[in-house]
């Protein structure tokens, strides 16, 4: 059975620009998952043997199919490692750009290669759909029938985890930052004049004599998989405090409604209320209408009278 159809290499190369075109305008689609298997399982592979075997007889189609998925394989890993050594590293869209420009390249070479060797360039072509006959060795023909149970196993496998996604470990990731944006240089060291900082000194041995407040950047990331409201409180050896906000004195940060995946990042003031050394700073994340912290973060600082 012959069925006609566009180009087998156009279709690749039109779905490869409709996944880059998902990926960037409709995140975390359904349909960016349908495109995005065939171009890491498919797509390469199927441009690399046609530019390979530009002969339609010097293959059979199951064959061909077949080779193109193991190369396709082949080739998104040896990308992935080179990808591995460069400075883009490997990543969503350098993985995408990278196996989308080989695709590209190698449709190029497979469109040159029939022009010169077939002397045509066709927009459409025929694909023959040939059933194992029994006439055929046993051989054949049971390679042939396990092939297309693979396949549809495959389409079966793949069409359950759409509809009945995996859930993934839930957690919420809860993390402080210092002043230079990293798990460090945190305030450390206060001096105090009549209940008013006047000095800040960080552990980096920054030096901050105006602001009058500590500075953190508190960051929690929703790996619930679901949406969940957040709220911050701080305490000062187990005394509750308030926290200074963008300026805003506030005794709890929320709510914070984060969606899956979602990242929330700001920057707070930490004002210790006495003097006093090794006093315990704690932050503690809640969700929702929960009284009892679901994670807490710690440090520690000194505060002396001001000289």
């Amino acid at each position: 059975m012959k069925i006609k159809i566009l180009n087998g290499i156009l279709i690749v190369d039109i779905l490869s620009v409709l996944l880059i075109l998902s990926i960037i305008f409709i995140p975390s689609s359904l349909v960016r998952v349908i495109l995005g298997l065939p171009f890491l399982l498919f797509s390469p592979g199927y441009t690399l043997v046609a530019a390979l075997f530009v002969k339609k007889e010097a293959m059979a189609n199951i064959e061909r199919i077949a080779l193109s998925c193991v190369m396709s394989i082949a080739v998104a890993g040896l990308i992935g490692f080179g990808l591995n050594y460069t400075s883009w590293g490997i990543k969503l869209m350098s993985v995408l750009y990278s196996i989308t420009a080989f695709i590209f390249v190698m449709s190029a070479i497979v469109l040159i290669r029939r022009a010169r060797i077939l002397k045509t360039n066709k927009f459409t072509t025929e694909f023959s759909l040939i059933l194992p006959r029994w006439g055929d060795s046993t051989l054949n023909k049971s390679l042939s029938i396990i092939l297309v149970i693979a396949i549809f196993g495959a389409l079966g496998a793949l069409g359950y985890a759409i509809v009945i996604p995996k859930i993934g470990e839930r957690f919420t990731e809860f993390y402080i930052l210092g002043i230079n944006g990293k798990a460090q240089d945190y305030p450390a060291e206060y001096a105090m004049d009549n209940g008013t900082v006047t000095r800040v000194i960080y552990s980096d041995g920054t030096l901050d004599a105006i602001s009058g407040l500590g500075k953190v950047t508190v960051g929690i990331v929703n790996h619930e998989q679901q949406t969940v409201v957040y709220s911050v409180k701080m305490t000062i050896d187990d005394e509750p405090v308030n926290i200074d906000f963008g300026g805003t004195i506030t005794d709890i940060l929320g709510p914070i409604e984060l969606q899956k995946g979602e990242n929330w990042e700001k920057e707070i003031g930490i004002v210790p209320l006495h003097m006093g050394e090794h006093q315990k700073v704690e932050l503690l994340l809640f969700k929702g209408v929960e009284t009892t912290p679901e994670d807490s973060l710690i440090l520690w600082i000194n505060v002396k009278e001001a000289e």
